[in-house]
């Protein structure tokens, strides 16, 4: 049931854990720091294994947070950090790109200090600054490697030519995008009316907005639109790089459990596109879908979203991001839903959602 962590020799959990919400975006007046260290501890006892953070997040607090729940408790887990986005602003989460060498070698001594481990296992350039040619931000990285601080090195939001420019230089372990049944951009061309494509490896059941030290646009969570500029999913698995995608469940929105009423003030889908009024009813044909597909198998939306990215490739570990107990026990028993051929060509085909990602 595990899956390969990039050509590390190392085999981890199908799903993850992104902790990002704990700290950073979501209802922050709901946050509980010590109930989120159980679920991160509840997850590692799950048999759970790459526990993601950064240091974007709480500006410094989720990795506090991850280092606290597994002090002491390192031997299975594979924490994957990540640099590369300065906060400028906590409160008005106003951050932007740093790629200078001097900036990341100082933002790993951070991680590790915050993580207190003497080694990261996972570091991710977080977002490719566009005044900092990647080859001198991916060279300073690899440095870092070469010193013991960090084990192996990923990319986040990359375009294929990134990544190849990247590989060249360090491997790349893993590369994390965002890829969901509503956000299809790293499939090609066309993701966004389906996948137009067959799977790679079919089983057979089978606030303001911050800117960048560059100049380009950011949002609250650092994250510009999509840059993707072909199959990455393929290009990774034809590279031997696991893909991670982060927000499977389209924030939230997949689950079918989200009204366009229910979000406080802060909560950074408030005054996204995607979750207007508007647009909540123009996408219920996508939700609707999944509830169907759901229902077929007596599960809930969010483990049939899961099982589709599951579906896709074998080299996926998408880390579902949760506060909750129950919502993570759901999720985990995502990576026993079998879905069919049929079922798996059906939610590729779903329409393009309404409402742009950022």
């Amino acid at each position: 049931m595990q899956r390969k962590l990039g050509r590390t020799g190392r085999k981890v959990f199908p799903l993850g854990l992104g902790c990002m919400g704990m700290s950073w975006i979501y209802a922050e007046s709901r946050r509980d720091d010590e109930h989120s260290i159980a679920v991160i501890r509840q997850a590692r006892d799950a048999g759970v294994q790459l526990i993601d953070t950064a240091g974007l997040y709480g500006d410094g607090h989720n990795e506090e947070l991850v280092g606290r729940a597994l002090r002491g408790q390192r031997d299975d887990v594979v924490i994957a950090t990540k640099g590369g986005l300065v906060v400028d602003d906590l409160a008005a989460r106003r951050v932007h790109r740093d790629g200078r060498p001097e900036t990341l070698r100082r933002q790993v001594d951070e991680s590790l200090r915050r993580l207190d481990v003497e080694q990261i296992d996972l570091f991710y350039l977080h977002r490719v600054d566009p005044a900092v040619p990647i080859g001198e931000s991916w060279e300073a990285l690899s440095a870092v490697v070469d010193a013991g601080k960090v084990r192996w090195l990923g990319l986040s939001e990359v375009t294929i030519a990134q990544a190849e420019s990247a590989h060249a230089i360090h491997p790349v372990t893993a590369i994390q995008s965002e890829l969901s049944l509503w956000t299809r951009d790293p499939l090609g061309r066309g993701a966004e009316q389906g996948t137009g494509r067959e799977r790679a490896e079919p089983t057979g059941r089978e606030q303001a907005e911050p800117t960048s030290r560059g100049g380009s646009a950011e949002t609250s969570n650092g994250t510009s639109n999509s840059t993707s500029d072909g199959d990455l999913l393929a290009w990774t698995r034809d590279h031997g790089v696991s893909f991670v995608p982060f927000a499977p469940l389209g924030r939230g929105y997949l689950t079918g459990t989200l009204t366009p009423d229910g979000f406080e003030d802060g909560d950074f889908r408030a005054t996204n596109p995607r979750f207007t009024p508007e647009a909540f009813a123009r996408n219920r044909d996508i939700t609707d879908e999944i509830s169907r597909v759901a229902s077929a198998h007596d599960a809930t939306s969010a483990q049939v979203c899961l099982a589709w990215l599951l579906g896709l490739s074998e080299n996926i570990i998408p880390i579902p991001g949760t506060r909750s107990s129950t919502h993570l026990r759901q999720n985990l028993r995502a990576t026993q839903l079998a879905l069919t051929d049929d079922e798996m060509r059906t939610l590729d085909g779903l329409p393009a959602p309404s409402g742009a990602r950022y």
